[in-house]
């Protein structure tokens, strides 16, 4: 007996055999392209000589493109206008450098493209590639490098800019914040390495600015800026390290405006002690007149409160500071003003080292410390001290706390009294302290410690400082009861013994105070005493 076998199954087998055979010779393609683009020619060549060309063509092996060439394309000195670059879009076989400037007499040309171009397809970088010309009969080929540090960061920015200012009958200090620099690089990738290379001989002003606007000139509003305090003369075998730093500006206070019913709000830019601020009103006053000053929490703002309401459309202020003396103005509407309202700080746990605070949304003008109560998880009375801080508008409660414990705070109607004579309803709040082992201790020994009073602190990864202590002789310093997690140590050295660190001034030729970093990231954990030796140079 035959059987047959049907038709669709011959053609599944088929089709079965011809994806196998298609499986067995299908290309799997050649190794990832990771060469970079490779310069074949120039037009004219590179290190061309008495240069008067107006475009430039530079010409590769393959397609290229230009990746943030805003950022990454140096032209020293600055030409004004820029000339265009392209491609800007599309990729091509060349680079064309279109100038519009008129070429200075005598004079080397740089242009570096960092790592601008790269391939089409994968994106490998030609590294540093630069094109060099001269108006004159020769290449100039000195060079200079060094290094830049922040002065309060652990590390600073990328692509700090780095000016040499030609020192001549027509320098100033001034010029840094309207005239261009002679020569400009910047830090290279994101080290902080810098190098300035096809320079003449001279004496120069060496900077270094983080131009966040890419206008090579110093905006001391937004920008970070260092310098060398001497002029450098090239050449040199000599290398610098520039500390750059935020200035601060003048302390200045805007036009006020109104927010509430007797509460003004002024807005100031720059630093000053804001306890020595003085605003008074020129308008005039009625009979009881009283006014208080409070400083925002997060912003730079004041805020102006008064009793009682003045019956007028505008109000006239003084405002005196160390530096200055203004009269400014503002229009007012009739509006309610805030009503008391008291919020308390921390909630849940508290920190051995920590107050525990009163807030409130008017001003605080008075504290009776005898309506207010902290008791343990005993019901045992807590000895305590007060402070009413009249610029953060708080009352701070102190006391000693020890692990695992419960606290209660109890505030009586009246604790408070704000500018307007409301008080503040009864506060009942439960905090609680952890057991010790859930906290890690850094001790620190500071080695070849030559120099005093310092400042020891404590940051988070983004700088911000968590704990600190000031030491006027010991070299020992302990931290106790941290929360696990990681951790930047700095050193200050507070050179003028205020207690502060202190950043430096371009005009006045002042450098920052100095700081130094432990230079590992510190891991605190749990229940773990840490021992760590910072050997300074």
């Amino acid at each position: 007996m035959k059987y047959r076998i049907p038709g669709f199954i011959i053609v599944i087998l088929l089709l079965f055999t011809l994806i196998q055979c298609a499986k067995k010779g299908m290309p799997e393609g050649g190794p990832e392209d990771e060469e970079p683009p490779r310069f074949i020619r120039a037009n004219p060549e590179n290190y061309t000589t008495n240069f008067d060309a107006e475009e430039i063509r530079i010409f590769f092996n393959e397609y290229v493109k230009l990746k943030n060439p805003q950022q990454q394309i140096i032209i020293s000195p600055p030409m004004d206008p820029r000339p265009s670059i392209l491609p800007l879009g599309a990729a091509r076989r060349d680079v064309r450098i279109q100038i519009s400037d008129t070429l200075e007499e005598n004079t080397t040309y740089t242009v570096n493209f960092g790592k601008s171009i790269t391939d089409n397809n994968e994106g490998n970088p030609l590294n540093y590639f630069k094109y060099v010309f001269s108006t004159g009969d020769y290449i100039d080929s000195l060079e200079v490098g060094g290094t830049v540090e922040d002065a309060y960061l652990k590390k600073p920015a990328d692509f700090i800019s780095i000016f040499l200012y030609e020192v001549d009958s027509t320098f100033s200090d001034s010029a840094v914040y309207k005239k261009t620099p002679r020569y400009v690089t910047y830090t290279l990738d994101s080290t902080n390495i810098f190098n300035l290379e096809n320079l003449k001989a001279g004496t120069y002003q060496m900077l270094a600015v983080l131009d966040k606007n890419d206008n090579y000139l110093f905006n001391p509003k937004n920008e970070k800026i260092g310098f060398i305090g001497h002029h450098i003369t090239i050449p040199t075998d000599s290398t610098y390290e520039i500390t750059i730093f935020e200035e601060n500006l003048p302390f200045e206070i805007q036009r006020p405006k109104q927010l509430n019913g007797q509460q003004i709000l002024f807005g100031y830019e720059g630093v000053t002690d804001l306890d020595s601020v003085q605003i008074e009103l020129l308008t005039q006053k009625p009979f009881g007149f009283q006014s208080r000053i409070i400083k925002d929490p997060k912003t730079d703002s004041l805020y102006y409160w008064y009793e009682p309401k003045i019956e007028t459309d505008s109000l006239a202020f003084e405002i005196i500071s160390p530096a200055s003396r203004d009269t400014l103005f503002t229009k007012i509407a009739d509006k309610p003003k805030d009503s008391l309202n008291v919020t308390t700080e921390p909630s849940g746990s508290i920190a051995f080292e920590q107050d525990f605070i009163f807030k409130a949304n008017t001003p605080l003008v008075a504290s009776d410390e005898s309506k207010i109560t902290v008791l343990d998880k005993d019901s045992a009375a807590v000895p305590f001290s007060t402070e009413l801080r009249l610029l953060e508008n708080e009352l701070h409660i102190s006391f000693n706390k020890t692990e695992s414990n419960k606290y209660i705070v109890q505030a009586l109607p009246g604790t408070v009294t704000d500018l307007f004579e409301a008080t503040n309803d009864t506060i009942i709040q439960q905090v609680t302290t952890k057991a010790l082992s859930e906290f890690g201790t850094l001790t620190f020994t500071l080695q070849n410690l030559r120099e005093f009073p310092i400042i020891v602190q404590l940051t988070n990864l983004k700088g911000e400082v968590q704990r600190e202590q000031y030491s006027e002789e010991k070299s020992v310093i302990d931290f106790e009861n941290l929360n696990p997690g990681e951790f930047f140590m700095r050193l200050v050295f507070d050179r003028n013994q205020n207690r502060k660190w202190d950043t430096g001034n371009y005009l006045e030729k002042r450098q920052p105070e100095r700081i130094e970093y432990f230079p590992d990231t510190l891991e605190v954990r749990a229940n773990w005493d840490q021992n760590e030796q910072f050997i300074l140079n």
